[in-house]
Formats: structure tokens, C-alpha cells, sequence
């Protein structure tokens, strides 16, 4: 089987679990805090992930060189697991991956600073046009906006800005600290929220919960798997698959169906993200931001996959 086509496929196969990831979200969110969910999924996603954390062959301690940049890597991470977890949880399915999908066009425009990507005309307008793809999802004015669509652009926002901090660390800092601090942030932040807000889980949500971990850790796998398999601008735009996921589910599972508004929305976004990703392969992207991102909205239940092959490469 060729390279590109077997990475194609592990990303759709990778993308489906995320998908399902998210479902078990939305099913646990109709009765506990979205912050509960995250904190006990997360617990569970740490002891395989402190067993890969191990594989680190780099000697060193776990404080930073660039404290400023971890940290912010690290919150945005965690704030992007806790806005997205919420926004699943009273959101539509095809609604809040057609809002996450913007995370790409978010990232092309903080490259600009951070990175001293040019962004020229052409990239320029794609981006223009998913955010007007935005606009039309969310439809301001015509449709009362919640806390929903609110945690939903601020998970786009804050998994953008984690994938270029990342980019901007580059391989300065040692993989064990850019995949645990984020745990550490997320133990601290939501651990404190179980006093406000807290509901006993029955045995099988519990569980529930670990599910949520483990499928995060492999669809991760698979898309590592995809990654190496084929040309990242080859794989990469599989993650729009999510929006047919979500359709299926969403009509599966809680009577959902996605209106005119959302899948128009949804094109446009989807079409500048593609556009955006293939200049990048033709080689108009020097730093290549977008690809780099792997476009999967990074959590601390589904962690960077870049992160993890350097940890099983010994890297």
C-alpha cells in the first residue's frame, strides 16, 4: 500500500476514535461538571503517559529554560481541554468541530509574530474567509450566543496558541517537561474545582472517563503511526473527516442534525483551512505552522503527537 494512502487511512481511523473521544464527552456532560469529567480523564491518561515520560532520555531537571513560553504552552493547553470538554458537553457535535476548525487559520495568523511567518495575500484571504466561515456558524445577531460557543472559540484560540509556542520552543526544552507541566496545570486547576462543583459518578461513568484517556492516547498512536506513513500535508486534512463523525453521531446518539448555517459555515472553513495547508505544501510556508500542528486541537487527554513519537524514538 502506498505511503500517503496508509497514512491517509491510520488518520481517518485516528480521527474516528478522536470523534468517539469526544461523544463519551458529550454523554458524560449531560450529568457532571465539564471540569469533573476533565480532571478524572486526565488522571486516568497519566500513569501510561508517566510510564512514556520515562523513555526520556534527555538528563536534566524539570525546570524550564523558557518559563515564560512552558507556562503558556501549558495553560493554553489546559484551558483548551477545559473549554472544548464544556463546549461538547452543550453544544452540537457539528457545531463545535466547525468552530474548532478555525484553530489552523488562528495559528497562521499568530505565526506572523511569533514565528516571522509572511502571511501573504492568498493566505491572507483563506484565512478571511474561514473566519467569515465562522461568522456564519455562529451567526450573531440571528441565534442567541451562549457560554457554548463562547468555550468553543476560546479552545480554538488557546489549541492555537499552544501549537505555536510549541513551534517556537523548537526542541529546547526536554520533552518530559512540555507533556507534564500541562498535567500539573490541569491536576491544580481543575482539582480545585471539585469543591465548587462536584457530583459522585456511578461505576460505569467512572469508567467512562478512563475510556475518554485511553482512546486519546490511541488515536494518538494511530496518527503518529499516519504521520510516518505519509507526507504531512497528505494526512493532515483528514481531520475534517470529524465533521462526518459528527453528523453520524450526532443523528445517532442525540437527535441532532446539522442546519444549513453550519455546514455552509463548515465549508468555508473547511476550504480555506485546505487552501492554507496546500501552500504550504507547495512550499510558499517557510516554517510550515499549520502542518506542523498536526490541526489536532491538543488536551491533556490527547497530547501533542509529535510529543509522544519523540518519546518512543528515544529522541
Amino acid at each position: 500500500m502506498p505511503g500517503n494512502l496508509k497514512g491517509a487511512l491510520l488518520a481517518l481511523l485516528s480521527m474516528g476514535i478522536y470523534s468517539t473521544h469526544d461523544v463519551i464527552i458529550k454523554l458524560l456532560g449531560g450529568g457532571y461538571p465539564a471540569l469533573q469529567i476533565l480532571f478524572f480523564s486526565a488522571l486516568f491518561s497519566f500513569p501510561p503517559i508517566a510510564v512514556l515520560l520515562l523513555r526520556d532520555p534527555t538528563h536534566g531537571t524539570l525546570r524550564p529554560r523558557s518559563p515564560f513560553w512552558v507556562a503558556l504552552r501549558s495553560l493554553c493547553i489546559v484551558n483548551s481541554g477545559i473549554c472544548g470538554f464544556y463546549a461538547f458537553s452543550v453544544l452540537p457535535l457539528a457545531q463545535v468541530y466547525s468552530i474548532l476548525f478555525a484553530s489552523p487559520l488562528v495559528i497562521t495568523l499568530l505565526s506572523v509574530p511569533i514565528l516571522g511567518e509572511r502571511v501573504g495575500l492568498a493566505r491572507g484571504g483563506a484565512v478571511a474567509i474561514g473566519l467569515l466561515g465562522v461568522l456564519v456558524v455562529l451567526r450573531p445577531g440571528y441565534v442567541d450566543l451562549g457560554l457554548g460557543h463562547f468555550a468553543a472559540m476560546l479552545a480554538a484560540c488557546s489549541s492555537a496558541m499552544a501549537a505555536v509556542s510549541v513551534r517556537r520552543l523548537g526542541r529546547s526544552e526536554r520533552t518530559v517537561i512540555l507533556m507534564l507541566w500541562p498535567i500539573i496545570g490541569n491536576f491544580i486547576l481543575t482539582g480545585m474545582s471539585l469543591g465548587l462543583a462536584y457530583r459522585p459518578m456511578e461505576g460505569l461513568d467512572l469508567a467512562l472517563t478512563g475510556l475518554i484517556a485511553l482512546l486519546g492516547l490511541l488515536a494518538g498512536f494511530l496518527l503518529i503511526q499516519a504521520y510516518q506513513a505519509g507526507e504531512a500535508a497528505n494526512v493532515a486534512p483528514m481531520q475534517y473527516s470529524q465533521m462526518l463523525w459528527a453528523i453520524a453521531y450526532g443523528w445517532l446518539f442525540f437527535d441532532e442534525s446539522p442546519d444549513l448555517a453550519t455546514l455552509a459555515g463548515a465549508a468555508l472553513i473547511i476550504g480555506s483551512g485546505l487552501f492554507i495547508l496546500m501552500r504550504e505544501r507547495s512550499g510558499a510556508s517557510r516554517l510550515r505552522p499549520v502542518t506542523e500542528a498536526r490541526l489536532r486541537s491538543e488536551t491533556v487527554t490527547a497530547p501533542r503527537a509529535a510529543l509522544l513519537r519523540r518519546l518512543l524514538r528515544r529522541e
